[in-house]
């Protein structure tokens, strides 16, 4: 019987421990886990007290090549001692894996392992460390550029809103807003003062699922899965935002904690006015950003809660609440 042809799986986790054995020299109770399914799966490698992190790339998600640049990247961070989890080469020094999955050849990466935990509440001080630690990456990558995606307004804005549009009923009051808003982003992404936004390397998903800290608040950084080039500020922009979905704006801890983050930063590098200025701006395109991600990729990760309802919701709690604090006009900078 001819298998059927599938587009989306999920590798044993227990064959995928002997494969690590086998191919890192590894011991022989190494145990392996599923930790997270979706856009790419991740497994926990256990070597008796040793842990890593070995993750399996979706099919088509990544090229070798972009791959190949994100893993470089690391290796310099590394040796500039900056705290990142890495890729580790297997016994052959090969970083790349490619696994000859049911639905195509998908690449694969072993990382070391982030020591700590996530923090979903960090304190006022952690806020500073983590503001140091972007900083330090940002000075480190400053005017440099990867091969990789450029993070401009087509992609955060306009590619973003194409694939929300597959989900989302034109005509409909949530639809009308983004188009509103997305109109009003790109105008604010043209009259932006390029001479004093940096550029260089973004990672673009830095909050707390992606950072790990020991109980002597040490950060170690890790999944630069979405690493590419843009103003850095996105990083700020991101990072604010999802402090205000944790905290929310209103909440008394908010701004202490955002003001930390920001003196943190700065006692690194400084942010221009025309950073500070955009950055609730690029708070809510990146808004679109993720919600266009969220919905490209429906088939192997969020069919499980996305829907017209889901979106609604989401528009309506999140973007639209976060783009009425900063209302268009409104030039006094709240980050």
């Amino acid at each position: 019987m001819t298998h059927f042809p599938v587009t989306n799986s999920n590798l044993s986790a227990k064959h995928l421990g002997h494969f690590l054995q086998e191919k890192y020299s590894l011991g022989k109770n190494t145990e392996c886990q599923l930790i997270r399914a979706g856009i790419n799966d991740t497994y926990l490698v256990t070597d008796n007290s040793e842990k890593f992190v070995f993750r399996v790339y979706s099919l088509n998600w990544r090229t070798r090549a972009e791959i190949n640049e994100e893993i470089n990247l690391l290796l310099e961070l590394k040796q500039n001692n900056l705290p990142v989890s890495f890729p580790l080469p297997d016994a052959e020094n090969n970083f790349i894996q490619i696994l000859n999955a049911p639905e195509g050849d998908r690449f694969a990466v072993l990382f070391t392992f982030a020591q700590g935990e996530k923090e979903h509440n960090s304190s006022v001080e952690t806020h500073f460390q983590i503001g140091q630690l972007m900083a330090r990456f940002h000075t480190a990558t400053n005017n440099r550029r990867l091969d990789r995606v450029d993070y401009s307004p087509q992609v955060i804005l306009i590619d973003s809103l194409k694939q929300v549009s597959k989900f989302l009923t034109a005509g409909t009051e949530e639809m009308s807003f983004m188009q509103s808003a997305q109109k009003y982003l790109l105008q604010e992404f043209q009259k932006a003062d390029t001479t004093q936004m940096r550029q260089g390397i973004v990672h673009l998903d830095i909050w707390f699922d992606n950072m790990n800290i020991t109980k002597e608040n040490e950060v170690t950084l890790f999944d630069f899965d979405f690493c590419g080039n843009g103003w850095l500020c996105l990083d700020i922009a991101y990072y604010i935002l999802q402090l205000h979905n944790i905290e929310k704006y209103e909440a008394k801890d908010y701004q202490p904690k955002v003001d930390s983050f920001i003196k943190g930063y700065e006692s690194i590098t400084q942010i221009s006015d025309e950073e500070k200025r955009l950055i609730p701006i690029l708070g809510v395109s990146l808004y679109f950003f993720y919600l266009g991600i969220q919905c490209q990729r429906y088939d192997n990760w969020s069919n499980s809660f996305l829907s017209e309802n889901y979106l609604k919701r989401y528009i309506n709690g999140l973007v639209k609440r976060y783009h009425d604090i900063y209302k268009p006009g409104d030039n006094k900078n709240r980050a």
